[in-house]
């Protein structure tokens, strides 16, 4: 298996956080048309499984991606 490149490392950042993105508008639509208060909605966002892996798996690939950067 071959070390991925400092381009890969970005366009995967990119498209994962694009992803993350949209799943966070998505839930915020969703909870505004419930007419949930803001608190709430900030609680799901915090504690949403999916986007806690995400945001987990962004700081992983940001890292690696430091670390290629700085190796060379």
């Amino acid at each position: 298996m071959s070390i991925p490149k400092e381009e890969e490392f970005e366009e995967s950042i990119k498209e994962l956080s694009e992803y993350k993105n949209r799943l966070e508008k998505e839930l915020v639509r969703i909870s505004k048309k419930l007419k949930m208060p803001h608190t709430k909605i900030k609680s799901i966002l915090n504690s949403h499984h999916e986007l806690n892996q995400i945001k987990t798996i962004l700081s992983k690939l940001n890292k690696q991606k430091k670390n290629i950067t700085l190796s060379r």
